[in-house]
Parts: structure tokens; C-alpha cells; sequence
């Protein structure tokens, strides 16, 4: 009991204190500059106290800051990592002295940890301040306090990273006071949004990744059962600068691309042109691996730039399978010396050939499309390859002719020359069927390859044409 009476002692004494303060102003003493140590002292006492002399007119504290560095954002944890200069006002009503009796002392600088500070927060933090402490306010003559302050606000923030890298980011920042409703503390913005947006864009001009786009703000009322507080929610727009990226990501795809599509101008029936694109997908593939960390991630969704090089990468491999294809076609059928199927002709040959407008070597004309067509004789001026192979009985029939007159030396030249003429005819017939195949791979190719340069013009298009919706809808 005798504690409690002391410490209820000890309250109504510095209430009795405070009484002469609350009704005056603070003391000066001749020759002494500004108010007086005692009088002062006797402020501190009161720092628990909210400073007005009448507890039912609220304390007006007006905010303003400006953003001075972005210093990072986390895609995958939807955090925005900003620096700020915090200007804070607001009114002691004990603090309050004559500068005539004072020696023309306007202003002083005070402790804040001593005298009484509204408690505005910000409603998105996360996580603890570690910027460097400003101790001291300014004082005013009469009575309203400047309290400058750095801030390291660590927020949480909605990403949207489906753009990346023209993306363009609209976090909020609610001040607002923690304990105190607008029965006891009100707040309003210092200066005018359009004022701290320039002065924000003035050091956010040539620093970082990230440019200031727009601050905008509201003042609003918070209300939560039968109480109300004063908040002001500001809206900060940065845009991401995409250079870093484009030179780093979109430029070297592209040119990746871009070989891919004149590895098409190598000759088909060359293995090196599959082993090109082994190599290039190869090539592709450590360039993603390398540049993964460049890349956001989030559970929300992948970027399109993710999505842009997951399909860079399945246009590879279906130029790969087309080389496969076309070696299959000009190697393996080739090799066995089949005939060309009739559909292959009239298909392949006649219409494909015709839709791509092939161009058919000047030394060769276009192959019949029926086998009941083609030649039996061959026709050097021509080109054309015969498909009926010469018997051993005309020989035959010529040496027996000759027999009674000719010598044994020469049935047996005419013998040699039978067997010639058979090898010479069956060398022309597989050349023939080579140079068929060949034609069927050639247009197969150029045929692919159209549809090839119509895909990528296509998806170029719609990745081009989907950034700027975004970018217009931001």
C-alpha cells in the first residue's frame, strides 16, 4: 500500500508540475539564449503524456517522405526492400516560448526520446528496421516539431511478374497509427502527393534497376469495431528498367534462334546438320542454366519470358526431328534402292512441290507421276534414268549371229561388252532412284523448313503482341 500511495504521489505531483507549464510558456532568463534548462526538464517530465493542454482536442501530426532507393524485390517471397527519407510534424503544446524573451531564439534542437512522438507505422512491414537513428527533432517557437528520419521498409507487396522484364509494380504504403484513434491523434499528408512523386523521381532518375513511375495517395479512415484511426495509403509505381535483361537474355535467344534457322541452308543429305543441332540445343540448353538465376520465380506463375524460352527450346528440337526425318527419307530409303511409292510422287513430287514453287535443277525436269510413263531408254541430253534392265539374250542372239564367221576373241568381246552394258544400266538406275529420293527429301525440307519460319513468325508475334497488352493495361 505505501508503494502505490507513493507512486500515485509521485503522478499527481508531476500533474501539479504541469499545471503552471500547461498554462504558460516556457521560461527565458536574461542573457541566456533560448528557454531555460529547468523549464525544459519539466517537459521531459511529461513524455509519457500525449502534449495537449486540453486531452480532448486531437494532436494533428502530418507525414511526407521521399523514396530514395529501391533495394531490392523478391519475386518469391512478395517482399519490396525500399529506402526513405521520413519527415514527420506535429505539435507540443508545452513546447511553446516568446523568441522577444529569448534572445530571438526561434529553434532548437531537442531529443526525441525525451519528449512525446505520435507512433506511426507502416501497416505493410515485415520486418525490423535497421536503417542509422536520427536522436533529434527541430523545435519551433511555437510548438510544431520536425522529426527528419531515415527508414529501411521492408513490405510486403503484391508482384505481378507474368511481364518480366517490362514489368511495371504498384505497391502501397499505409501510415497509419498503432495505438491511437482519431479521438487523440489525426494525420494528413505534409505535402502534396504530385510534390513527393517528383522529389522521389529526382533521385530515382540514374540509380538501380527500378524507375519511378508515379506516387499516388489517399487519406482515409481505418475503422475496426467502434473505433476509427487516421491513415494515409500510398501508392508507389515503379517501372523495371529492361536493358540488363534484354542484353543479357532476350539478345543471345534470339541469335541462338536465329543460327538454328539458317542451320536449315546446310545441305540435307549431310550428317552435319543434325550434329549442328545437337549442338546448338546443347548450347541452349547451359545458356538457361546460366542465366536461371536472372530469372524470377514465384508460386503465382512463370513469367513469359520463362514460357518464351521453353518453347525457343521445343522449336530446337523440332528442327532436330526434322533433320531426322530428312536423313531418314534421303539416307536409309535411298540406300536400299526402292522405288518411289506412286502417292510419294503425286503427293510429294507434283502438289508439295508446286505449293512451295520448288525449283527443279535446270538440268532436270519433273519426274512423271506414273511409273507406266517413264522411259525405257536412256537419254543422255535429257537426263532421264531407265528403270528396265537389259537382258543377256540380244548379246546372245548377236554373238551366236557371228559365231560362224567372227573368232572366239570376239564372242568373248561381245560377252564383255553385254556385261557393261548391264552394269552401266544399273548404275544409271540407282543414280536414278538417289537423285529421286533426294528430290523427295529436298522438298520435303523446303517444306518444313516454310512451316518452321511460319511458326517462330507466329509465336514472335503473339509474345510481342502479349507484352504490349500487359504494358498498356499497367
Amino acid at each position: 500500500m505505501s508503494q502505490s500511495k507513493r507512486r500515485i504521489g509521485f503522478i499527481l505531483g508531476l500533474l501539479l508540475m504541469s499545471v503552471p507549464l500547461c498554462c504558460s510558456k516556457l521560461s527565458c532568463k536574461k542573457g541566456h539564449s533560448g528557454p531555460t534548462y529547468e523549464s525544459i526538464q519539466a517537459v521531459f517530465n511529461l513524455e509519457a503524456f500525449r502534449p495537449a493542454v486540453n486531452l480532448s482536442n486531437p494532436t494533428i501530426a502530418n507525414i511526407s517522405f521521399t523514396l530514395y532507393a529501391v533495394l531490392g524485390v523478391n519475386e518469391k517471397t512478395q517482399i519490396l526492400t525500399t529506402f526513405l527519407w521520413l519527415r514527420q510534424y506535429w505539435q507540443n503544446e508545452f513546447l511553446v516560448w516568446d523568441p522577444d524573451e529569448c534572445d530571438g531564439v526561434t529553434k532548437i534542437s531537442l531529443p526525441v526520446k525525451n519528449i512525446w512522438s505520435p507512433d506511426i507505422i507502416v501497416y505493410e512491414f515485415v520486418d525490423d528496421d535497421v536503417s542509422q537513428a536520427c536522436p533529434y527533432v527541430y523545435v519551433n517557437h511555437t510548438g510544431h516539431i520536425r522529426w527528419d528520419r531515415m527508414l529501411r521498409l521492408v513490405s510486403a507487396c503484391n508482384l505481378k511478374i507474368f511481364s518480366f522484364p517490362f514489368d511495371m509494380q504498384n505497391c502501397s504504403f499505409t501510415f497509419g497509427s498503432y495505438m491511437h484513434t482519431i479521438r487523440d491523434v489525426r494525420l494528413s499528408p505534409a505535402l502534396s502527393f504530385q510534390e513527393m512523386s517528383q522529389n522521389s523521381r529526382r533521385y530515382l532518375e540514374a540509380s538501380g534497376e527500378w524507375e519511378l513511375v508515379d506516387i499516388l495517395g489517399e487519406a482515409s479512415i481505418l475503422q475496426f469495431g467502434v473505433d476509427e484511426w487516421d491513415i494515409i495509403t500510398f501508392w508507389v509505381v515503379i517501372k523495371r528498367r529492361p536493358v540488363l535483361y534484354v542484353v543479357n537474355l532476350l539478345i543471345p535467344s534470339s541469335f541462338l534462334m536465329l543460327i538454328d534457322i539458317l542451320s536449315f541452308y546446310l545441305p540435307p543429305h549431310s550428317v552435319d546438320r543434325a550434329s549442328f543441332k545437337m549442338t546448338l540445343i546443347l548450347g541452349y540448353t547451359v545458356f538457361l542454366l546460366i542465366m536461371n538465376d536472372l530469372l524470377p520465380s514465384t508460386a503465382n506463375g512463370t513469367p513469359i519470358i520463362g514460357i518464351y524460352f521453353s518453347v525457343c527450346l521445343a522449336l530446337m528440337v523440332i528442327s532436330l526431328l526434322e533433320t531426322v526425318v530428312i536423313t531418314n527419307v534421303l539416307h536409309h530409303n535411298s540406300m536400299k534402292y526402292k522405288e518411289v511409292p506412286t502417292w510419294v510422287r503425286v503427293v510429294v513430287l507434283k502438289h508439295i512441290a508446286n505449293l512451295i514453287c520448288y525449283r527443279w535443277p535446270e538440268h532436270v525436269e519433273a519426274p512423271p507421276t506414273s511409273q507406266k510413263d517413264e522411259p525405257e531408254i536412256l537419254n543422255g541430253d535429257s537426263g532421264v534414268w531407265i528403270v528396265q534392265t537389259a537382258s543377256q539374250a540380244p548379246a546372245q542372239d548377236r554373238a551366236s549371229s557371228l559365231g560362224a564367221a567372227a573368232l572366239p576373241e570376239l564372242q568373248q568381246i561381245c560377252r564383255y561388252l553385254g556385261d557393261l552394258h548391264d552394269h552401266l544400266t544399273s548404275m544409271h538406275k540407282e543414280s536414278a532412284l538417289l537423285d529421286m529420293w533426294c528430290h523427295v527429301g529436298y522438298v520435303l525440307d523446303f517444306l518444313l523448313f516454310r512451316i518452321y519460319l511460319l511458326l517462330i513468325c507466329c509465336y514472335a508475334l503473339v509474345i510481342i503482341t502479349m507484352w504490349c497488352i500487359w504494358i498498356n493495361q499497367s
